[in-house]
């Protein structure tokens, strides 16, 4: 009992020296408390930055002694993870929202993997929503993967992740200027995942690394415009003409159309003089991998749809 002991004690301590979570909260006192209490079970170092919340969340925070708060003046979207980054003194980061947090186990397979693959960047975990549990299409989406290994790195090849699932390498993240203040929020990590790659870095999806997300619909609405223009934004910057043409147009049709997809083109048309004057073509190989993931999407989208028809 006492070798079982001191093995847990030494694995403990092993873990928090090599990952912090940073926790980005925004007006959520009502539903964040479970969520400090699940991430504090994890004996790791935790940084929250409040981006600007007028409810009670920093007194909340305040109140878990562990948890290093740092509040923010205003809103600044997802560019708030990119402070809390360098509040940490680890190697990792696992970056985690006010809505979901981390198995144990799982924060070490991917401290492991980072540890052992130097050109890993990013772990992105398997997401399970809710109190049922049910896999997030997008972690089925991501195990899916087409892309083929060629580094010897166990997991599915990714060219995209989600925000508050995944572990991140500090050097890597801080090497490529972590996230764009510009995008805000809504799929803002689509530019991330670009920057990585470009600049040569792996990231993986593993089943092992599981993520519980109690997702809140607070935000959805307001978040959808921005969704499209940073899609938008995205591929104007990074992917190649021809290649932009066509992602362009496959953006506009498979969303719906209502007053959020008219704001989201307004608002990435406003930008597009910014957009273009940061235009950074991907290589031809990284862009012929991202058209094999669209195709992919698509057929995902496609039979996901059809299974949810027949289930009516």
């Amino acid at each position: 009992m006492g070798h079982a002991m001191l093995t847990l004690e030494i694995a403990e301590r092993e873990l928090r020296e090599r990952v912090t979570i940073v926790l980005l909260t925004y007006n959520c006192v009502h539903r964040l408390k479970p969520i400090l209490i699940h991430l504090s079970a994890l004996n790791v170092a935790i940084v929250a930055v409040d981006n600007g919340s007028s409810d009670n969340t920093m007194n909340l925070l305040h109140s878990f002694e562990q948890i290093k708060v740092i509040g923010l003046a205003r809103n600044i979207g997802a560019a708030a993870r990119n402070v809390g980054l360098e509040h940490t003194a680890t190697p990792y980061v696992a970056f985690c929202d006010d809505d979901g947090w981390y198995e144990r186990d799982g924060l070490g397979h991917a401290t492991d993997a980072l540890d052992a693959h130097p050109a890993l960047a990013l772990v992105n975990g398997r997401i399970l929503v809710g109190e049922q549990q049910r896999l997030d299409p997008i972690s089925a989406e991501m195990a899916d993967s087409p892309l083929p290994e060629r580094h010897g790195i166990p997991g599915a090849v990714l060219l995209g992740f989600m925000a508050g699932a995944c572990i991140v390498r500090v050097n890597a993240y801080r090497a490529v200027g972590g996230y764009e203040p510009e995008f805000f929020m809504g799929g803002e990590e689509q530019t991330l995942a670009l920057k990585l790659a470009a600049a040569g870095w792996q990231l993986r999806y593993r089943d092992d690394v599981v993520v519980y997300h109690c997702p809140s619909r607070a935000n959805v609405n307001g978040l959808r415009p921005l969704g499209l223009r940073n899609a938008l934004w995205t591929c104007w910057i990074y992917r190649r003409r021809v290649a932009a043409v066509t992602a362009t147009f496959r953006l506009l049709s498979e969303r719906r159309k209502d007053r959020a997809w008219v704001y989201g083109i307004l608002l990435a048309l406003r930008g597009l003089p910014w957009a273009l004057g940061r235009r950074q073509a991907v290589s031809v190989e990284l862009d012929e991998q991202l058209r094999v993931l669209d195709r992919h999407r698509l057929h995902f989208l496609t039979a996901h749809r059809a299974h949810r028809l027949a289930a009516r």
